[in-house]
């Protein structure tokens, strides 16, 4: 018998070059076994050297894509990236509101090229996603943007801080929940093919939540994707190039544990 697959939303922003964003997020989605919705919140011009170009949709018919999925098809988790504007946050959370369902937040600011894609009034609107969210999950800069890690687990109910911006041989990767710290630690690859490893891990672990696994688990399960994906990547373009998602499957019972345990 066919396994029914989980149903992800992605609300997040289009990739022209396929790297990261809605791209990488049915990709990934779909790699792990998952059934891929989207509500597209803005189109970008955008390749490996950079984002050229941005136009964000309008709220009316951001909130129209959500409630065409979640009125038909379902919804089992969501994953939110790229929001592009205060009033888009503001009316994505008031949606999400309604909905009993996991919810994975990658509070994206800035692009692997170094693009802003989120200005002040839009960070500040994070506050209320967080609050939504099952876990949120800044990288370094983007924790340092929304005030800190105390800041954040005051805001949050569960915060992924991605280590991939750190140094050293080994990225740490520190899942705080309300009864302590996991940590997981995996081998540091040398190479730029790394746009949208953010926007893939989330929806790797949306996909696990989705399919009934425990936070811990399904963050294990997103990083160890996300490893193999990288290592998979094809070589394609000038700059940070994108990962290869095809080759980078984790199935489901497949799921390794923290490396340290919580504390």
């Amino acid at each position: 018998m066919l396994q029914t697959p989980p149903r992800i939303l992605i609300i997040a922003g289009s990739d022209s070059s396929g790297g990261a964003g809605i791209q990488a997020d049915i990709k990934t989605v779909t790699m792990l076994g998952g059934y891929a919705m989207t509500a597209i919140t803005a189109i970008t011009a955008q390749n490996s050297v950079g984002v050229t170009a941005v136009e964000p949709l309008s709220p009316d018919l951001i909130a129209a894509q959500i409630d065409a999925c979640t009125s038909d098809i379902g919804v089992d988790a969501v994953k939110i990236g790229m929001l592009g504007a205060p009033a888009i946050a503001h009316r994505v959370a008031d949606r999400l509101e309604a909905l009993a369902v996991p919810v994975v937040f990658d509070p994206v600011m800035i692009a692997t090229s170094g693009a802003v894609l989120a200005d002040a009034d839009t960070i500040a609107a994070f506050a209320r996603l967080m609050a939504l969210a099952t876990v949120t999950t800044p990288n370094l800069p983007e924790l340092a943007a929304l005030g800190g890690l105390d800041r954040v687990r005051i805001l949050a109910r569960n915060v992924l801080v991605k280590g991939g911006h750190g140094t050293g041989s080994q990225i740490e990767d520190r899942l705080y929940v309300s009864g302590g710290e996991h940590v997981f630690r995996s081998p540091r690859q040398d190479t730029l093919h790394t746009h949208g490893t953010g926007c893939t891990l989330a929806s790797a672990i949306a996909t696990g939540l989705g399919a009934g696994l425990a936070l811990e688990v399904a963050v294990a399960r997103g990083i160890a994707f996300v490893g193999r994906a990288i290592a998979a990547a094809p070589g394609f373009g000038r700059g940070h190039g994108p990962l290869g998602h095809g080759l980078g499957r984790v199935p489901f019972d497949d799921a390794p544990a923290a490396t340290d345990p919580p504390r």
